[in-house]
C-alpha cells in the first residue's frame, strides 16, 4: 500500500475536497443565526448579518394574545445610507435601532417601507416620520391605516415599487392577499435577498398563525405567484422565526395545501420584472 505522504495524486485530491468542504461551510454560514453571528443591541432588540449590506432585525415584545413574540426586520445598507423594511414593535425599540446604526455603522435611514399595516411591521413609524424619513407603502396599507385610526405612510404605490439606495435598486411587489390583504414582498437584486414578511412561515411553523386579517381562499395563489418569481432567491426572511432558502417558502405552500387540500388550484402568475 502507498504512504500516503508519497502519493501526490491523493494529497492534491483531498486539498480539492477540502477546498469544496469550506465554500460550502461558508456559504452556508450565511444562513446561520447563531450567537456568533448576532449583535445584542437590548434585551428585545439584536440584528444578524447576513450579507455586507444586509442585516435581520429582530425586535421582541410581549403580545396579549401570543405572549413574547419575536419580529423580523430588514436593514440594507449602501455607503453610510440604509433602508429600513418593518420597524421594531414600538417607537421605543425603533428609536433604538436607528441609533444604534448612526452610532456605530454610521449609517443614516432615509427610507422605510412596511409589509403590511400591523404592529410588528410598522409600530415604530411615528418615530420615523418624526425623523423625517420618506415612507414608502402599498397603497392599500395606507388606506386600512387611515380606516383603523392609525399614522399611515406617506407615499402609497399600486402593484410594484422600484427605489434606488446609491448604485442598488430595492423592489417591492404586491402579489395579492395572503397573511393580511395588503402584505407585500421586497426584493434585493443584488444580495438576491426576498424579504417576504408574515405571508410566509418559518420551517418552525406548523400552521399559519394569525389571519385574522388576511385571505385564505387568495393565499394559495399569492405563494404561488412568490415561488414562480424568485425561483433564484438565496435568502428568504419571514416575519417570525429564522430566516433560510426558498425551502420557507415551499413550506408555507406545503401548510396552505396540507390544511385545505387547494393543492391543485395554484395558479403561478408573474408581476413586473
Amino acid at each position: 500500500m502507498n504512504d500516503f505522504k508519497s502519493n501526490p495524486h491523493r494529497q492534491l485530491y483531498l486539498k480539492w475536497l477540502f477546498m469544496i468542504l469550506l465554500t460550502g461551510l461558508i456559504q452556508y454560514s450565511g444562513f446561520s443565526q447563531s450567537d456568533s453571528h448576532k449583535i445584542k443591541i437590548s434585551r428585545d432588540l439584536e440584528l444578524i448579518q447576513i450579507s455586507n449590506d444586509a442585516w435581520v432585525h429582530v425586535s421582541y415584545f410581549e403580545t396579549k394574545n401570543y405572549g413574547r413574540v419575536g419580529a423580523n426586520g430588514l436593514v440594507f445598507i449602501d455607503g453610510h445610507k440604509a433602508f429600513l423594511f418593518d420597524s421594531p414593535w414600538n417607537d421605543s425599540l425603533t428609536r433604538d435601532l436607528v441609533s444604534w446604526l448612526a452610532d456605530s455603522l454610521k449609517t443614516e435611514v432615509v427610507g422605510f417601507i412596511p409589509n403590511h399595516w400591523h404592529d410588528d411591521c410598522m409600530g415604530g413609524l411615528g418615530y420615523l416620520h418624526r425623523q423625517k424619513i420618506e415612507s414608502y407603502a402599498n397603497q392599500m396599507t395606507i388606506d386600512i391605516s387611515q380606516t383603523k385610526g392609525l399614522e399611515p405612510p406617506k407615499h402609497g404605490f399600486k402593484d410594484t415599487l422600484e427605489l434606488a439606495l446609491g448604485d442598488k435598486i430595492v423592489k417591492c411587489y404586491y402579489f395579492g392577499p395572503a397573511h393580511t390583504l395588503d402584505n407585500i414582498v421586497v426584493w434585493i437584486p443584488s444580495e438576491q435577498i426576498l424579504f417576504a414578511g408574515c405571508m410566509v412561515k418559518s420551517l418552525n411553523s406548523t400552521d399559519l398563525g394569525n389571519t385574522a386579517d388576511g385571505d385564505l381562499l387568495a393565499y394559495p395563489q399569492t405563494i404561488a405567484r412568490l415561488i414562480y418569481q424568485f425561483p433564484n432567491a438565496k435568502i428568504v426572511i419571514p416575519g417570525h422565526g429564522p430566516f433560510g432558502g426558498l425551502d420557507l417558502v415551499h413550506h408555507t405552500r406545503d401548510l396552505l395545501t396540507k390544511s385545505n387540500n387547494w393543492k391543485n388550484t395554484l395558479v403561478p402568475g408573474r408581476i413586473g420584472k
